[in-house]
């Protein structure tokens, strides 16, 4: 690219930087700031008092500067107790800031991070995938952070120190307004340093939030395979990966250090410049009796309050370029719509007899290849429908469609003749009961993780539940029963007993419709043995869509329906398919060797 036709490039990108920040700020005052609008009005009468009371310092020095000239012996009686006064009110000013600026700001961040929880929850399951667990997690530690730091800091620096600078050079003005303007010249100058500072700094901060996500996420990923690890001597390249993931992470720190670090070298020379013309001006007026000691002490003492503020306002603009590129990650995140979502006035699934069809239904994952291709297939109500094949064949993805977890692509499922997209979320999956390979214990007591197959539910009912899922016994053996906690992921308990409080949450929601997606794959021979029977009592009457690789788990089933490259290839039963000594033969020869026979 020729340096002309890049020209035009650095130019539109650095519009857009500038045209951000203001869309940023407004949203964020609109939704999550304005509703605080009366201790906003607070903290502007406490910043008004503090640059009233920052300002009337040159004040005071001139005078008494003037009074000790003058031999004015009633201002300097009065003035320890004028500064006492003064100084005083500034404090408590102070104080009242920073309490309300905490209430406002602490307030804001829990409904950011309450609007973006949310939001996740409600996402698509490929959005979420998108990102792992501890990525997402970091959106609540490290971007927050920033947002935060840059609220507190808008309150406690920004508009403070922007009053105070105001009301400090309105004092200049009012000394020796020919200075003042001379002074003021510098601000041109070392503006432009500033903005370019701080456009590096926001691309630098998204690149350091997106790294410390993906650090995040690698040291989530060790921990959480450690047993593989170790029992594969992957130390060694787990410390090679982590130890470059903090590397990363450190460089672009370090970058984001040293653009900070320009900042005050800049300030102290622009401050430093100032002080000096300053003094040559005043000097000379003083030396022709144009001004007097009071009024170059007075000036001075203005002149050095006005450049703190500027100073602590220039490296505020590199705080706020970290918030900046924190909250336009919250908000792209937030702004995405989920694709799954209810139609406008979807009445409730009703579900009389619980036939599932599948529709000409074709569906992939985002720009990867098919997973599912022109699947046409009726599972009858009330029956045992297993679906078996090879792994990436599409038999998990087939299941996803039927509580909408994911839409497809073209085509449609039906449930008793009714396209489960007329209908509302809630009522679909409240017809749905699952149970999977991949069990899921929240951090709570036995009884409560039960309870969620049907919120509201007796303990009676909780207690039948768990009887029919065989898991009554140990529970009661465990040293709370059903109060006891199950630990992060259900740790406390083995996978046998969280398949079983598993399915005794199944048994609870007395569901018509019932989704298996290898629920005993991961389970030793006697736990599967406890599961199976109570997976039996629980299919009985219901519809079920049950995915296997044991092919002795679905030869009892009503109908099999064989899938690969996710197609339906064959249907029947097991005697059927066998007979037909096709793809379900030749499973059957391979897990179990020789002669393909019905059962």
């Amino acid at each position: 690219m020729s340096v002309d036709s890049a020209a035009p490039a650095r130019r539109g990108s650095i519009l857009n930087e500038r045209q951000t920040l203001l869309p940023v700020a407004r949203r964020l005052w609109t939704g999550w700031v304005r509703p605080h609008r009366n201790t906003i009005f607070l903290i502007w009468v406490a910043i008004f008092l503090i640059a009233a009371m920052s300002s009337a310092y040159p004040y005071i020095i001139k005078r008494a500067f003037d009074a000790f000239d003058q031999k004015d012996k009633v201002f300097l009686r009065w003035t320890p107790f004028i500064v006492i006064a003064v100084t005083a009110v500034r404090g408590f000013a102070m104080w009242a800031q920073v309490i309300l600026t905490n209430r406002v700001v602490s307030k804001v961040e829990a409904d950011l991070q309450t609007s973006l929880f949310h939001h996740l929850i409600d996402s698509d399951i490929q959005q979420l995938q998108r990102e792992t667990p501890a990525s997402l997690t970091q959106r609540f530690t490290t971007d927050f952070a920033y947002v935060r730091e840059a609220l507190t800091r808008l309150s406690t620096v920004l508009a403070r120190d922007v009053a105070t600078a105001i009301a400090v050079v309105a004092v200049m003005f009012w000394i020796d307004w020919a200075i003042t303007l001379g002074a003021l010249l510098i601000l041109p100058i070392i503006g432009p340093p500033i903005e370019r500072i701080g456009r590096k700094l926001r691309r630098t901060a998204l690149s350091t939030q997106e790294q410390t996500g993906i650090m995040a996420s690698l040291v989530a990923e060790s921990f959480s395979g450690i047993r593989i690890a170790k029992t594969y001597g992957l130390e060694t390249y787990l410390k090679g990966k982590a130890s470059s993931a903090f590397d990363s992470v450190r460089r672009l720190k370090v970058k984001a250090a040293n653009q900070r670090a320009r900042l005050d070298p800049l300030l102290e020379v622009a401050g430093g410049i100032t002080v000096a013309l300053v003094l040559v001006f005043i000097g000379w007026r003083i030396a022709r009796d144009q001004s007097t000691i009071g009024d170059f002490t007075g000036y001075v003492t203005a002149v050095l309050l006005a450049s703190q503020s500027l100073r602590t306002l220039g490296n505020l603009n590199a705080i706020l370029q970290e918030a900046l590129a924190s909250l336009t990650r919250i908000f792209a995140i937030i702004d995405e719509k989920p694709r799954v979502q209810d139609r406008a006035g979807a009445p409730a699934l009703l579900v009389p007899h619980g036939e599932v069809r599948f529709e000409d239904v074709v569906f992939s994952y985002g720009a990867s290849a098919e997973a599912l291709r022109d699947i046409t297939l009726t599972v009858p109500a009330g029956k045992t429908t297993a679906f078996v094949g090879r792994s990436g064949a599409g038999k998990s993805s087939l299941l996803s469609l039927v509580p909408r977890l994911v839409d497809p692509t073209s085509g449609r499922v039906l449930i008793d003749g009714t396209d489960i997209r007329d209908v509302s979320l809630e009522s679909l999956r409240a017809n749905l009961a699952v149970v999977t390979q991949d069990i899921v214990l929240f951090d709570d007591t036995v009884k409560a993780n039960i309870a969620f197959g049907r919120p509201g539910a007796s303990d009676a009912d909780i207690e039948a539940a768990a009887r029919a899922a065989a898991a009554y016994d140990f529970i009661a053996a465990l040293p709370q029963g059903f109060d006891t906690p199950v630990g992060d992921r259900g740790g406390r308990l083995s996978g046998g007993e969280r398949q079983r409080v598993s399915l005794a949450r199944a048994f609870l929601r007395n569901a018509p419709i019932l989704l298996l997606d290898e629920p005993t794959s991961a389970l030793d021979a006697q736990s599967e043995d406890l599961v199976q029977r109570a997976l039996g009592d629980l299919m009985h009457g219901r519809t079920t869509l049950v995915v296997a690789h044991r092919l002795a788990t679905v030869r009892a089933a009503d109908l099999i329906v064989v899938m690969d490259e996710g197609r339906v290839v064959e249907t029947g039963n097991h005697e059927s398919l066998i007979a037909r000594n096709g793809a379900y033969a030749a499973f059957y020869r391979l897990q179990f060797g020789g002669e393909a026979t019905p059962a």
